[in-house]
């Protein structure tokens, strides 16, 4: 029977609640420590808490979910750890160059994020706690497939960067080989990919209001393109590298996401 539309509106507030809790409450430890480090990391782990969470709320456990929550809390791990170890490595994030030491605007941020994990979330949220079950189908070995090729893009592009970034010979300049050959952010290409697949799987089960969370890939794609990801990113790419004609060229023929020309 599918979770009638009062009951799925209290989970999932409590859902947002208990985002919005565990970011406030770290809020207050990275204002009095004015630091960043642990941001990245703390939303990585709430991703995972919450998708853990919520498989066990209803009981069910079907497949798909267990399938969905594992690659949620695959890609949590990975990321999570990434982002650590680079900001353990570089010592800050730009990001917040102006933020760390202003803890009205640093909650802002840490809001935003309690926002962004639950909105992300929100197609395997609702797929965990629906307790009607399909056999697996088409929608869920698609998404599965598009989220594997979004996690590989993710992680290589990753990896390829770390190892560019630690090798003295490229201090200065910027990363044009590998992943990024062909994509000038191949990294959020992955992670748009792989939430994307993650709402093509959960929509095997969704219906009615339950499609609004088609909003999840698409706030991820919206984000990371036109807000904190891509926009931010070049600005700083131009700024350190904007009188280099190597650079220039870079940008000019090297799309900004999707490997293809138009």
């Amino acid at each position: 029977m599918c979770c009638s539309l009062p009951a799925m509106l209290q989970v999932l507030s409590l859902s947002l609640a208990l985002s919005l809790a565990i970011q406030w409450i770290l809020w207050v430890a990275a204002a009095l420590l004015q630091t960043e480090k642990f941001y990245d990391l703390a939303g990585s782990g709430t991703f995972i808490l919450l998708s853990q969470l919520s498989l066990r709320w209803t009981g069910t456990k079907y497949l798909r979910q267990q399938i969905q929550t594992g690659l949620i809390t695959v890609w949590g791990v990975r990321l999570g750890t990434y982002l650590f170890l680079r900001i353990l490595r570089d010592g800050h994030d730009r990001r917040f160059n102006e933020v760390r030491d202003n803890p009205g605007t640093f909650f802002v941020y840490w809001t935003v994020q309690g926002i962004w994990i639950f909105v992300t979330l929100l197609p395997s949220l609702i797929l965990n706690f629906e307790k009607r079950n399909k056999p697996l189908g088409l929608s869920d070995y698609l998404g599965w497939t598009l989220w594997t090729i979004g996690f590989l893009t993710q992680a290589i592009a990753d990896q390829q960067k770390w190892n560019f970034k630690n090798d003295p010979d490229n201090a200065g300049t910027f990363i044009q080989s590998g992943l990024w050959a062909y994509s000038r952010h191949p990294n959020y290409l992955g992670e748009i990919l792989q939430w994307s697949g993650l709402f093509l799987s959960a929509s095997s089960v969704l219906s009615g209001f339950q499609y609004l969370s088609i909003i999840s890939p698409i706030f991820v794609w919206f984000l990371l393109n036109y807000v904190s990801g891509v926009p931010l990113l070049e600005k700083q790419g131009l700024k350190r590298w904007g009188g280099d004609p190597v650079y220039m060229n870079y940008i000019q023929n090297t799309p900004v996401l999707w490997p293809l020309k138009f």
